[in-house]
């Protein structure tokens, strides 16, 4: 009805030309199918000359009722001579921002008057282009006119304001299928430049920004804007310290001066802070590896009094680094058996995949979830996982195999159901994810060239084996009963040696600690038999030498023989 409203009005309503009318008319009486004037103090012929008078403003109102009790738009009737003074301007802005429906036809009529002369500021611009944004599709004639004149003036000429204001205006939705790329790109050059003055409301609304419209080419402005962050972290909000975290994992960026904020942030609030932010830190420490006792701690403390109003997400989401970075608080026993009573009470209310993935991440750090494994390998439940999403891929049968192997390997006194052979993964190692790291090429060629002068030859051992229980070995060693070395080809052995070639990748970032997708590996390898030999990337980067490289190997693959001559 509101754009019929429009198309019935006479064509020089709103433009700020001239015309005249046979007859006294307003736009009230032309809602009326009579023409007949429902105005309380009747009507004036409206005649505007050369655009010195215009009809500027209009509001709908449940105030006057009709005899069948419709509602009747009640228009407010003002007259603009010359420029308007600031309070008109700003009353305008207040109606404008408040415009979420088409039924506020004539203020859009006097912001496409204002917009046709120009005299919208960058700001203004922004706030007439959100409420297009509300009325109207993204891609509307309006909308594309008010972008426009954004452009005009480069971004180098906003000040601060007007900068965030249009980084807005692209975030909800301007910005629809990547267009106005080159104004973002010049938007992102002068941003670097004035990320020192911006305060933590300007820093939290461009990372989010940035994450709603997926800039991944815009890396500089945002380390620039995490150094800045580090200055905030303090005054944040809740929400707004949410919002850096979740733009620092989508763009996989982390700074140790940030991570220590974070922790002296968490440390002071973990009891009184949003349950969210208190997830989004421990969520931003699982995704970037990155070791915090202190933020751990703290919340493994507040868990334990906190848990039962988190949502299952959260409780899943607080869990997992600690798994994931298998680190154990000094409240290990008390955290996991508050897991339990959550899992106990709630355990219907998890999404299937939610609670596979918080089963598994405690297996990561030796917590068995023994009372709940019967329940996640009975065919209900698996049949709930097939119909979570697309199916079961195989990461999710992966996750099931470990905790199947874990239950083996690790609780022999369980009786339940055993996950069938269908369910069941023959290598951790897939693709995108996986719950092993594979081996650092580079460090394993050097390793490698090391074995063959410590072995005598290259057919004295294995690379990359996959065993009969899902792990990849990256170097396997066979010995007889006297422990001598036999070729790699040789089935009838005595012992195996699995060397785990650990680069840096496989730990913490910020630690020499084990993350717990190998720390689980490497155990479950001693109990299937294996002697396990580590050769981590901080010990094997200090060897420069032929010699040292190979007196290196053979004090760890043989630390009670002599090295043989060959």
């Amino acid at each position: 009805m509101a754009l019929k409203l429009v198309q019935r009005l006479p064509s020089g309503i709103g433009t700020g030309t001239v015309f005249s009318v046979a007859r006294p008319v307003c736009a009230a009486c032309l809602c009326t199918s009579t023409g007949r004037c429902i105005l309380t103090g009747g009507c004036r012929r409206l005649q505007l000359s050369r655009g010195a008078r215009s009809l500027t403003a209009v509001e709908r109102g449940p105030s006057f009722v009709g005899p069948h009790r419709d509602s009747i738009p009640r228009f407010r009737l003002t007259q603009q001579h010359g420029p308007a003074t600031q309070d008109e301007e700003q009353e305008f802005r207040r109606r404008l921002s408040c415009c979420s429906s088409s039924a506020k036809v004539r203020l859009i009529s006097e912001s496409q008057e204002r917009l046709d002369r120009g005299e919208l500021s960058v700001g203004q611009l922004c706030t007439l282009g959100r409420a297009m944004l509300a009325v109207e599709s993204p891609g509307g004639a309006m909308l594309e006119e008010v972008m426009a004149q954004v452009r005009k003036l480069g971004p180098s000429q906003w000040s601060l304001d007007e900068l965030v204001a249009v980084y807005q205006l692209l975030r909800g939705g301007a910005a629809h299928d990547g267009k106005y790329r080159d104004l973002l790109n010049a938007m992102h050059t002068h941003a670097v430049t004035v990320t020192s003055s911006m305060d933590e409301v300007a820093v939290s609304g461009l990372l989010g920004a940035l994450v709603d419209l997926n800039q991944t080419q815009a890396t500089p402005l945002v380390i620039q804007l995490c150094k800045r962050a580090v200055r905030h972290v303090p005054r944040l909000s809740d929400e707004q310290l949410a919002a850096v975290l979740a733009a620092l994992m989508h763009f996989g960026h982390s700074d140790h001066y940030l991570v220590e904020a974070v922790e002296r942030r968490v440390h002071a609030t973990a009891f009184t802070c949003h349950s969210e932010t208190l997830t989004k830190a421990t969520q931003f420490l699982g995704r970037r590896n990155i070791l915090s006792p202190p933020v751990l701690d703290a919340v493994a403390e507040s868990f334990v009094y906190r848990a039962d109003g988190y949502s299952t997400g959260q409780v899943a989401r607080q869990i997992a680094p600690f798994g994931k970075l298998c680190y154990l608080p000094p409240n290990a026993g008390e955290l996991f058996r508050k897991v339990e009573g959550v899992l106990r009470t709630r355990f219907s209310q998890f999404q299937p995949r939610t609670l596979l993935g918080l089963l598994h991440s405690c297996i990561l750090v030796e917590r068995f979830p023994v009372n709940f494994v019967s329940k996640v390998f009975s065919n209900f439940f698996l049949q709930q996982l097939q119909e979570d999403g697309n199916g079961m891929d195989r990461f999710v049968l992966a996750q099931l195999t470990q905790l199947y192997m874990t239950v083996k390997l690790e609780c022999p006194f369980y009786e339940g159901p055993q996950l069938l052979p269908k369910y069941r993964v023959k290598s951790f190692l897939v693709p995108a994810r996986s719950l092993e790291t594979p081996v650092d090429p580079h460090l394993y060629t050097l390793v490698k060239t090391g074995l063959v002068d410590l072995l005598g030859a290259r057919s004295y051992f294995a690379s990359k084996v996959l065993t009969p229980y899902c792990y990849t070995l990256d170097v396997e060693i066979k010995l007889d009963e006297e422990g001598y070395v036999l070729p790699a080809s040789q089935d009838d052995i005595f012992k195996r040696i699995a060397l785990c070639i650990d680069g840096q990748k496989r730990f913490t970032t910020n630690t020499r600690r084990l993350l717990g997708s190998e720390s689980i590996k490497q155990r479950h390898l001693r109990l299937l038999g294996y002697e396990v030999v580590q050769i981590p990337f901080y010990e094997f980067d200090k060897l420069h030498s032929k010699t040292s490289v190979m007196n290196y190997l053979h004090q760890k693959i043989f630390p009670h023989s002599y090295r043989l001559s060959w």
